[in-house]
């Protein structure tokens, strides 16, 4: 708070407009054990004193050694390219492109990223990015609203986190919401055609759903439109390299968290929101579109093509009040696709679920697990157990973050990065807790 220009006054006024009492209050989710009240340094330390201190809380946080642990956060292998390029000072201090015509370099850099969004989801153009995963999906619903459409439906396989999210910014604009229970692991098709109406503005799914199974999104997208509405896709961008795009599937719009493109888990942060959708929704757009033409030499240049002057200077009237550029992030994104390349997306991909695949089979031959779903997955997958809270302990003290415990049982995650051995390991750990 040091840093931020306002008073004690100020900041107890923010607070108690919020409801709130103090600024513990703001972080009341966060376990209480994991909050530091204060660092208690002694005075006059000189800065390696200070730095062998923090180090030495630092210590306190636990490495996993493996992780088989997703819901919307992956662990995969980054390429060291993608830091060595990311951290290059000419790229870590642009910010964002105000005076265009001199800010090639970011210009460029938002336009690969741009192309390559496109190519990766099957859609017609890409914006400059938002600020995760879950904000994406929820500016996507402001995209949709017309004047006599405003009621957003979402599927309840969608991440429930993306579903708060979602939540929360209709509430700001009075935005009705509608949620539609799964049925057997995967979207209740017939829930949702049973909510379709004429003010009806867009329904959302995810694709691997939040169980990590996969959904029928050809037959999502045509009852959608069958009313005139518009079907949004939230996507993990790595499963892209082996299942059929958004563009494919006939989506209006496609999100998704790009975290997995070259960024670590990172304790949640930052992260990148993917947002591209049909030329003929380009105009809602949040954020800017780089576009390439010449100059007047005959170059090749890049240019703002298109920007929502509105969310700077007439924000109460804005489709969107995002005018930060999280260039950094996407040019990320942009340079681990252009290092793995189109093929090593691919193999990434099928990695991913065939580890999957061997892991869920590996872990049901135990007694007392069984799979939950019926269904194709992807690189997720729910497993029924009594036993949920003694396997996640019994892998903590082998330092293996387990899956995520979630009613009836647990939620697994495998990507690329872990071996047979890995996973042969946390089966026989497993085995061990349930016998």
């Amino acid at each position: 708070m040091s840093y931020i220009p306002n008073t004690l006054e100020e900041r107890q006024e923010m607070l108690e407009s919020m409801g709130l009492k103090s600024m513990d209050e703001l972080f009341v989710d966060i376990p209480a054990s994991m909050r530091a009240k204060e660092l208690n340094i002694e005075a006059a330390k000189s800065e390696i004193e200070v730095r062998r201190i923090v180090e030495g809380l630092a210590s306190e946080n636990k490495i996993y050694k493996s992780c088989f642990r997703g819901a919307g956060s992956y662990d995969h292998y980054i390429p060291a390219i993608v830091k060595t390029v990311t951290s290059k000072e000419e790229f870590v201090t642009a910010y964002t492109p105000y005076q265009a015509e001199i800010s090639q370099g970011v210009l460029q850099n938002i336009f690969e990223y741009q192309t390559m969004m496109c190519e990766l989801t099957g859609m017609d153009v890409s914006n400059a990015s938002v600020y995760d995963g879950a904000v994406a999906c929820a500016e996507a619903v402001f995209m949709c609203q017309e004047r006599k459409r405003a009621t957003a439906i979402i599927s309840g396989t969608v991440n429930p986190q993306v579903q708060e999210v979602v939540k929360t910014y209709c509430a700001s604009r009075n935005v009705p919401v509608i949620v539609v229970p799964a049925k057997d692991g995967l979207t209740d098709l017939e829930g949702i055609k049973a909510n379709l109406t004429k003010e009806t503005a867009c329904v959302i799914m995810q694709q691997p759903n939040f169980f990590g199974n996969l959904e029928d999104a050809d037959s999502f997208c045509a009852a959608v439109h069958e009313v005139g509405a518009k079907a949004i896709m939230s996507v993990n961008p790595i499963s892209l390299g082996a299942i059929k795009t958004p563009g494919e599937c006939g989506a209006d719009i496609a999100v998704a968290e790009g975290q997995p493109l070259g960024m670590p888990m990172a304790w949640g942060g930052p992260y990148l929101g993917i947002m591209t959708a049909t030329s003929a929704m380009m105009r809602k757009l949040p954020g800017r579109i780089v576009g390439e033409t010449v100059d007047h030499d005959g170059r090749r240049a890049f240019v703002l093509t298109l920007q929502a002057r509105e969310q700077h200077i007439r924000r109460e009237k804005a489709s969107s009040n995002i005018c930060s550029n999280e260039a950094l992030c996407a040019m990320t994104a942009a340079v681990y696709l252009a290092a793995v390349g189109p093929e090593g997306l691919k193999n990434c991909a099928n990695q991913c679920m065939a580890k999957a695949h061997y892991a869920a089979s590996e872990l049901c031959k135990i007694n007392g697990i069984s799979m939950a779903y019926d269904t194709p997955f992807f690189h997720e997958f729910v497993t029924k157990t009594d036993a949920s809270e003694k396997i996640i302990k019994a892998l903590d003290t082998q330092n293996i973050l387990g899956g995520l415990p979630i009613e009836g049982g647990i939620l697994w995650c495998v990507t690329e990065k872990q071996s047979k051995q890995d996973i042969d390991e946390m089966v026989a750990i497993v085995k061990e807790v349930c016998a």
